[in-house]
């Protein structure tokens, strides 16, 4: 049987790497099936279009994930494959807690022939082979032989063979920009950024995330001899192909038990497994100054920071008090010191949140160390403790808000502004910060650097800028590199002037910090 796993887009634009859970479940078929990838944020479809290639390629099913974003377009796409007769299965956060809407029990229209709850790690190899007879069942549910909730161990991880899979959909370097690149330097013809995971689970529960209803609150880690074997095997392959090759480690909080995290990273440094990579780590855990130098020595080049607020009474109301914003400017330092860079996200429309906040927040965040600021409005996601608090109050205004996506608008009422001051906070978050006048000045904040981390800084700034502001096409790139040239100048005439200055001329990267971007959305 012929399987495609498929991605939906995100809704918002292009996600700068792809999916593990495609590459998770293909590792996880069992012989004798032939898996197809696709990720729509990689390789665009339509409805139409998914529906011919299915046809074509003689499709026998088709696996579809997606986050409650996406799921709208999940939808469209499996009625799409449905109706020339494929059938679909769905799974990820939104269906595990949706089901009844994905099957059409809840009276709306019928879009998945099964459903994946939870992690299907184990369940997936029985969905194939039920599949494989036409027999599938309505849902299948990860238990034990006592009915109960089974999580899977991470000791025995599958081997994902990244030595082998296609990855030519997810080369984030350009065609018409491939042979300008390897002429300025070498083993730059490719360039990726590849999910691993090292651990599953969190404690938290902050109020707002799907984490721990998903994956529990208890941790569950692989073993670190699997972690750096893959390591390795992902460098060798870049090294095969002359390319580049970047981690991010999709942990919910990678560094969640500072003891074994510690122990990976020295595992990582003693087999030489170094590859540039990302994580995401709370700010109080990066208060341990022997954490940061082991993320630095291993590798480390950006840290994602859920910092949410800069008002502890808002963190305080969605259980994310043990962030503490007085700590977050020496967390940033303390990074930027091993030139580890933050990629910091926040959350506005929260209950204490007034007009305003933007502003406030970005005066803060003029203070720290240059990084990525990212801002988005709180939303209420299925199940969560959010959004049944909400729902209880009578504050939702889109109860269905996934039915219909829309980027960056609330579904429910702020308590201390309106839905419309909301919006305008964030847009003024992104505007103000990813400014030509801000990127310029992030730039001149690294005058003491090595020219690469000025580069890093304003590739990576560029890119996220258009996490909401789209700049999908030639033009929308041509217009932002103008409004950008007295910067783009700058580097490009420094950047010359240390190529000419080198012995020889010889055709290579001017310093290694060139190779620690991994901004591309």
């Amino acid at each position: 049987m012929r399987i495609l796993l498929y991605n939906p887009d995100n809704g918002v634009t292009r996600n700068f790497m792809p999916h593990l859970w495609m590459f998770l479940l293909q590792s996880l078929t069992p012989d004798g099936h032939e898996v197809i990838l696709i990720d729509g944020n990689a390789q665009p479809m339509d409805e139409a279009g998914i529906a011919r290639y299915v046809r074509e390629q003689n499709i026998g099913l088709v696996g579809i994930g997606a986050m409650t974003r996406m799921i709208a377009k999940a939808y469209r796409m499996a009625d799409a494959i449905r109706a020339v007769g494929v059938p679909v299965v769905m799974g990820g956060p939104h269906v595990t807690e949706e089901a009844d809407e994905a099957l059409g029990r809840n009276g709306g229209p019928r879009h998945a022939d099964a459903v994946a709850l939870g992690e299907a790690d184990e369940t997936w190899p029985m969905i194939v082979a039920d599949a494989a007879r036409g027999q599938l069942k309505d849902i299948y549910a990860p238990v034990d032989a006592f009915g109960q909730e089974s999580k899977p161990s991470l000791k025995e991880y599958p081997a994902i063979p990244w030595d082998k899979i296609n990855l030519d959909q997810f080369n984030l370097v350009p065609k018409m920009a491939k042979r300008t690149l390897q002429r300025i330097g070498e083993g730059w013809g490719t360039f990726r950024i590849i999910p691993m995971e090292s651990g599953r689970g969190c404690p938290y529960g902050c109020e707002f995330c799907t984490v721990t209803g998903f994956f529990g609150d208890s941790i569950r880690f692989r073993t670190n001899e699997s972690v750096v074997n893959e390591l390795l095997l992902l460098k060798a392959r870049a090294k095969s192909e002359a390319g580049q090759m970047a981690v991010f480690f999709i942990d919910d909080n990678f560094a969640i038990n500072i003891k074994r995290t510690k122990s990976l990273l020295r595992d990582i440094i003693a087999a030489g497994a170094q590859v540039h990579w990302v994580a995401q780590i709370s700010a109080n855990l990066l208060r341990d100054e022997e954490l940061v130098d082991l993320i630095a020595a291993s590798g480390g080049k950006w840290i994602f920071i859920g910092m949410e607020s800069i008002d502890p009474t808002n963190l305080a109301g969605v259980n994310k008090g043990f962030n503490k914003p007085g700590e977050y400017a020496a967390v940033l330092e303390r990074l930027a010191l091993r030139n580890v860079y933050a990629i910091t996200s926040f959350i506005f429309g929260m209950d204490n949140d007034t007009v305003g906040v933007a502003e406030r927040t970005l005066k803060e965040i003029r203070t720290w160390p240059a990084g990525l600021p990212i801002f988005g409005l709180l939303t209420p996601l299925p199940a969560t403790p959010l959004y049944k608090r909400l729902e209880a109050a009578g504050r939702l205004t889109r109860p269905k808000h996934w039915q219909e996506f829309i980027p960056f608008a609330m579904a429910h009422t702020p308590l201390r502004m309106s839905i419309a001051e909301a919006h305008a906070e964030v847009k003024a978050g992104w505007a103000r910060s990813y400014s030509p006048e801000a990127m310029a000045q992030a730039v001149d904040s690294l005058k003491d650097k090595p020219l690469g981390y000025r580069v890093n800084i304003f590739i990576a700034r560029m890119c996220f800028r258009g996490i909401y502001f789209p700049q999908m096409g030639p033009l929308s790139w041509l217009k932002l590199i103008f409004q950008n040239r007295r910067t783009i100048s700058s580097l490009v005439k420094e950047g010359f002037a240390t190529w000419r200055g080198r012995p020889g001329n010889p055709v290579s990267v001017p310093d290694e910090s060139l190779q620690t971007g991994v901004g591309v959305t």
